[in-house]
């Protein structure tokens, strides 16, 4: 699945265009262009446009399409780049990725991460995208804290169309998408409409994906005035491959997934088949721009999210109390453990607008824009069986319940000033509100109270976070373009920062510093550039080693870290039909005086005691590379185009303690793709194609995570400690074929 990837980087980074073969005349469309960059914006950004995303999406989830652009990789639970997919920025992970959709946030307000499963094919409507690295400019909903995505939905055609695309591949991997658009109707209409269907057996086992999506948009325009609705979303089943598995397993059985395993007297009996994530989320979207004049412009848009699923998971020898049941008796032995099989259920709403009031005269550009929003979380959990239980058991016991509510407010005042022939100003000022309450019973039991009982969430925060921006831009000429910037954001901290830390202390809200300076250049036949970044946090909460029930990281705040690096790009068309382009970041991430903890265990790993302080120093920040870099030759010739993809990828650390045991070991990996297009009568386009990923079957991992403990020989905790690893890993696909056809009408 990676060689899609490779594609893109290709079409990314290439300075051709690519030939759009759909003949049609575009609307005057919602310019929802408030958050962007430009070339007068003293940020590193990259553009993709809406031919180079279609010259790729054959099926992976949207991470994996952008994952070639400078500082970015990707990872992926089941191994091939369908389902659960994530991407990191510059080290920094989701959580600091802030995404939004025609200005309109997209990543949940509680975890702030996007789970791109949640919204599939998403790519098969999309305009363009801008990937804006570092704090860019400002933007709505959480912090930018390693980067921000900008999408815009598809423009809307003069002309009536339809297109049919099929992929079919490695793993039963499969994506079927329908697209049709009606073109003019009565002088001010036009509807597009997209359904798409992606499923994967996965390469892991039973890392299964079944994914439906759709998209429909109706727009009104006039001279002056142009309304959208837009409706997108869709459902998700997925098989649980949240759990790695150990270096010796990476050895014997790389596939192995142990989600679902059904275990009687500690060995494995089967695996339970409804261990899966089940989702929907839907998407509204009423977008409005208006032009007073040549100098005026209003865009403003309302919006609403719903979602609604659950997980549900088997879980070996659960302490029935924890669940909010009473032990029973057997043949005279009280039965405190059982195996069970749990539910945990979420539904949501998230909803609000945005706007922003746009002046453009002779030499200022000013932007003043912001949103507000609403969201509220209904969580709960129950118990659906237990194995042998004598006792009373509703059905769908529930044993939690709680509820997230939050509420955020954001203005910002953009403004771009032409001092002297192509030299500019930047201010950029952003102030943000939110509180944040968390009110109910959480999942996990509280050991600590007396009596005890599940814990009790109590959470009510405010934020009010002053984020400026300031920068110089200077067009020398059209191939020369300098630039530097200094921002400021602020971020709350998750809702898992909360609940899955200790109750009686609240995690603070993380302050980043970023430094920015670059280079550009730009001509017919060659084209490079630099960027020079140095991102001071203040309270940043990184990962901490520990994980929650579904195996994610929890973190803590350290007072004192950084990310420096500089991000290289350069390509050259050595002829009409030859490219070769390559990107590289090389970077120091760095937590200064860090002190972490890890689980103290006895000789026989039998007992958890208590939490050993270690003084580490300065280190490295965990999943932060000190180099990636990226290199695709292209080839294009008479309707024929082949490329070749690399990249290099240095070792990962999996927490803070940098030892090589517990990191990921560098990888460097090859891709090959292959497509011919031609056309046929009454057929404007026909595009057959092949892409092979991993071409050299390396075997490598990109994700994983840390299990250190320190074990004290005889249990005497007067002697120093040994640090022992244990970590998960979570293996890629090797070799891989995924074959598609497109059909223009």
């Amino acid at each position: 699945m990676l060689l899609a990837a490779a594609v893109m980087c290709g079409s990314l980074m290439a300075t051709a265009q690519l030939k759009v073969v759909r003949d049609s005349v575009q609307l005057q469309e919602v310019e929802v262009l408030a958050t962007r960059a430009s070339s007068n914006t003293p940020v590193a950004f990259t553009n993709v446009s809406k031919q180079q995303i279609e010259a790729v999406n054959h099926g992976l989830d949207l991470p994996y399409l952008l994952s070639l652009t400078p500082g970015v990789l990707t990872t992926s639970d089941a191994g091939a780049g369908v389902g659960y997919t994530s991407m990191r920025v510059r080290g920094t992970d989701a959580t600091r990725i802030n995404v939004t959709m025609n200005d309109i946030p997209i990543n949940d307000s509680e975890s702030h991460s996007v789970f791109w499963v949640n919204t599939p094919d998403l790519a098969s409507s999309l305009r363009d995208v801008q990937v804006q690295r570092g704090v860019g400019t400002s933007t709505n909903g959480s912090g930018a804290f390693g980067a921000s995505v900008n999408m815009r939905s598809q423009a809307s055609s003069l002309t009536p169309y339809a297109e049919l695309s099929g992929s079919y591949g490695s793993f039963n991997t499969n994506k079927e998408t329908v697209k049709f658009g009606t073109g003019r109707l009565g002088d001010h209409w036009v509807f597009d409409g997209r359904l798409s269907h992606i499923s994967s057996d996965g390469y892991r086992d039973r890392a299964t994906t079944a994914l439906f999506s759709y998209y429909t948009q109706a727009a009104y325009f006039n001279d002056k005035t142009q309304v959208k609705f837009i409706s997108f979303g869709g459902k998700e089943d997925t098989y649980h491959a949240w759990d790695g598995i150990s270096r010796s397993k990476l050895e014997s059985d790389r596939t192995y997934n142990p989600n679902g395993e059904i275990k009687h007297d500690g060995v494995v009996t089967g695996f339970y088949k409804d261990q899966k994530d089940i989702y929907k989320q839907f998407h509204f979207q009423l977008l409005f721009d208006h032009k007073f004049n040549n100098t005026w412009k209003l865009n403003a848009a309302l919006h609403y999210t719903d979602g609604y699923g659950y997980y549900q998971e088997y879980k070996n020898q659960r302490t029935l109390t924890e669940y909010a049941l009473e032990p029973f008796m057997v043949d005279g032995d009280k039965i405190k453990k059982s195996n069970l099989v749990r539910k945990k259920i979420l539904d949501s709403g998230f909803g609000g607008g945005v706007f922003s009031v746009h002046y453009t005269g002779e030499r200022l550009a000013s932007v003043l824009g912001g949103g507000f929003n609403k969201y509220s979380n209904n969580h709960h959990g129950q118990v659906i069986w237990v194995e042998n239980y004598l006792g009373t058991l509703e059905p769908d016991h529930e044993y939690y319940r709680n509820k997230g509510k939050k509420t955020e407010f954001n203005v910002y005042w953009k403004n771009n000033f032409m001092i002297w022939r192509g030299l500019s100003a930047y201010l950029d000022l952003q102030y943000r509100h939110i509180n944040y309450t968390i009110k109910g019973v959480n999942d996990k039991w509280d050991w600590t109270a007396s009596p005890e009982h599940m814990q009790t969430l109590d959470v009510d925060e405010n934020f009010n976070f002053f984020n400026p921006k300031v920068g110089f831009n200077w067009n020398i000429n059209l191939n020369n373009r300098v630039y530097a910037s200094f921002a400021v954001t602020q971020k709350e901290p998750t809702r898992n920062n909360y609940n899955d830390g200790p109750l009686t202390v609240h995690p603070k809200a993380e302050k980043l510093m970023d430094w920015e300076a670059g280079y550009e250049f730009k001509s017919r036949r060659f084209s490079a550039g630099l960027n020079l970044y140095y991102m001071k946090y203040k309270d940043q909460l990184v990962l901490n080693g520990k994980l929650n029930e579904i195996g994610e990281l929890m973190a803590e705040n350290v007072p004192n870290s950084y990310r420096c690096g500089i991000e290289l790009m350069a390509g050259v068309k050595i002829t009409n039909w030859l490219r070769w382009d390559v990107n590289a970041t090389f970077s120091r991430n760095i937590i200064k005086n860090y002190v972490g903890y890890v689980s103290d265990y006895d000789d026989n790993w039998e007992e958890m005691w208590t939490q050993t302080a270690i003084e580490k120093g300065n280190t490295t920040i965990a999943f932060s590379p000190s180099a990636i870099v990226n290199s695709v030759l292209q080839f294009n010739y008479k309707g024929f185009e082949a490329q070749f993809q690399s990249q290099y990828v240095s070792r990962q650390y999996l927490d803070n303690f940098e030892s090589k045991e517990d990191s990921l070991d560098p990888y460097f990996i090859s891709n090959l793709g292959l497509a011919y297009s031609f056309s046929l009568p009454h057929v404007k386009k026909i595009t057959a194609g092949v892409t092979v990923y991993n071409l050299f079957n390396k075997k490598y991992e990109n994700n994983g995570y840390s299990q250190t403990a320190a074990i004290y020989t005889g249990g005497d905790k007067s002697n120093a400690p040994t640090l022992v690893s244990d970590p998960r890993f979570y293996p890629m696909a090797g070799t891989n074929v995924l074959a598609h056809l497109t059909f223009l009408f």
